[in-house]
């Protein structure tokens, strides 16, 4: 009999321990070595899932010239989703894993019962699909895929935890793509911890793991997130995986927003938006039209800005909203983005315009659920705030786009000409662009662009009516 081996894995950064600890050592975080138990030979079921106990290395692993690999084709799968495919980078490789997380009730198993029927009834090459479900039965994963219609005889259903189990039906059936609800349900009876816990969502992933590159087959993998809105369990689970796509969105409002936050065959910068619906979710065609759907055109607060998401470009409203503050230490509340970068902006206003918001309560919103991560934003965002705060609106066709220096100079944006051809499509008839903006834009038919070296002389070109600014 195997003698059993224990350790201490910190579930935030992966460090091991040979004993308990209150506090992780690497991450100095407290309460999150979790213990694991392994044998020190080589697990039974390991051996039962590489075929006749050979080496669990492929033969297509033998090490070759890299110029022969580099010419090989990776075959696709569509989801039949246009814009879950955009996300992927064209598609479901074969013999990937990938992970999808997102908070309960967003829309993971919808999103993923969709794309199994669509792949299920394919015209040109329908493929069976095996959704095995932990956390539903199988009349449960049934009575949903009748709400959506998504009934299809090359869809098979089942309810499994066992991960051993779940193995031999994958190898039994050799369907063409598998989907696990959820990793965290799944459980290895060789290893005496609880499901859900460091070793078994582990354990569980790396065999699962093992299938897919041997039979080619791809898995799909449902994961839950942390309050933080991070993925539940190890960091090594990110790492065995060749794809981690994050699900997002208020469950009070219809829109859901998939992004990839790895992806090995693929780029990490794509988008996809999706409204949720009685009979499931719809793919939005038009993402800028429906950010910008009920923007007040005469309220002041409201701007728009471009963002470039992979390789399209989105406008987005941001609101801004200044308030006399009755408080010691006035608020900041910032949805949607980085709040220092909020901060920084705000000082900025103060310092090089003379805008007294330091007794004032500041709130930025990014309106539909959308989060900005790059500078391209920030006039958009302080000119938002300066509308509310001079009780002066912006001009409502107005695009403004543009990075705010410490000095309350702008900077350069890169993919400016996307931007402004998305801003001409969506019926803006002006831009506010920084001066120094690298190569000039080609001349946009119907659009004109203001090219402003200062944040005063973007206010000027913006601000209706016309405001008097401090300093000018």
């Amino acid at each position: 009999m195997a003698r059993l081996q224990r350790r201490y894995i910190c579930s935030e950064c992966g460090h091991e321990s040979p004993q308990w600890m209150g506090k992780c050592p690497e991450c100095e975080a407290w309460d999150t070595l979790q213990e694991e138990v392994t044998a020190r030979e080589k697990p039974p079921s390991a051996r039962r899932n590489s075929p006749a106990g050979k080496s669990i290395v492929a033969a297509s692993a033998v090490p070759r010239a890299i110029t022969e690999v580099a010419g090989e084709e990776m075959p696709r799968r569509s989801t039949g989703i246009v814009e879950f495919d955009r996300v992927l980078g064209g598609g479901i490789v074969s013999g990937s894993i990938l992970l999808i997380g997102g908070d309960p009730g967003i829309g993971k198993s919808t999103l993923l019962t969709q794309a199994a029927y669509s792949i299920a009834v394919q015209q040109e090459e329908p493929a069976t699909v095996l959704y095995l479900s932990g956390e539903e039965s199988a009349h449960q994963v049934a009575l949903r895929a009748n709400r959506l219609g998504a009934g299809a005889s090359r869809f098979l259903v089942g309810a499994e935890t066992d991960v051993s189990a779940a193995l031999q039906h994958m190898q039994h059936m050799q369907p063409s793509l598998v989907i696990i609800d959820s990793i965290q349900t799944l459980y290895d009876p060789e290893l005496e911890s609880a499901p859900g816990s460091v070793s078994q969502v582990r354990g569980c992933a790396a065999q699962l793991a093992r299938f897919a590159k041997e039979s080619g087959v791809p898995v799909a993998l449902i994961g839950h997130v942390t309050k933080e809105g991070s993925l539940a369990g190890p960091r090594v689970l990110e790492h065995l995986v060749d794809a981690v796509l994050t699900f997002e969105g208020d469950r009070q409002h219809s829109y859901r927003i998939l992004r990839a936050v790895k992806n090995r065959f693929g780029s990490t910068d794509e988008l996809a938006i999706f409204e949720m619906g009685e009979h499931g979710l719809t793919v939005v065609e038009n993402p800028s039209a429906a950010l910008l759907a009920g923007r007040p055109r005469e309220g002041n607060g409201s701007a728009v800005t471009a963002l470039m998401e992979g390789s399209r470009a989105l406008l987005v409203e941001v609101q801004g909203l200044s308030s006399r503050s009755h408080l010691a230490s006035p608020r900041r509340v910032v949805n949607g983005m980085d709040p220092n970068r909020v901060n920084m902006l705000l000082a900025v206003l103060e310092k090089r315009l003379g805008l007294k918001l330091a007794e004032q309560d500041v709130f930025v919103n990014v309106v539909g659920g959308m989060r900005i991560a790059e500078p391209a934003a920030d006039l958009g965002v302080a000119l938002s705030v300066v509308s509310s705060f001079r009780e002066q609106a912006i001009e409502p066709s107005t695009l403004l786009t543009g990075e705010v220096g410490l000095s309350g100079e702008l900077r350069a944006v890169g993919h400016l000409e996307k931007r402004l051809n998305e801003a001409v499509r969506m019926g803006f008839t002006q831009a506010v662009i920084p001066r120094r903006s690298g190569k000039k834009p080609e001349r946009v038919t119907g659009l004109k662009i203001v090219e402003a070296e200062t944040l005063l002389d973007a206010m000027r070109a913006s601000l209706l009516p016309a405001a008097r600014i401090s300093g000018s």
